[in-house]
């Protein structure tokens, strides 16, 4: 069904419903809005630039991700 969305794919190309905004910077500019996509992946795209590329991950990579966040793998970027 969703053979034609891909990392980079424009933003509008998934539609503008379905968008969430569960990370956001306290100044309320700058946002990551997160969507699931119908076959389960996961699109994040940057709130400031609706348009512009969404990244695209599966299933496994957003569980690896949210973990290895959760067990402070990601600290560094702080």
């Amino acid at each position: 069904m969703h053979h034609h969305i891909r990392n980079g794919v424009p933003s509008r190309e998934l539609g503008n419903r379905g968008w969430y905004k569960p990370w956001s910077d306290d100044a309320g500019g700058a946002c990551v809005e997160a969507k699931k996509l119908g076959d389960g992946r996961v699109a994040l795209r940057q709130s400031t630039d609706p348009d512009g590329p969404a990244l695209v991950f599966t299933p496994r990579e957003m569980t690896s991700f949210l973990a290895g966040v959760k067990a402070g793998r990601a600290d560094f970027l702080l």
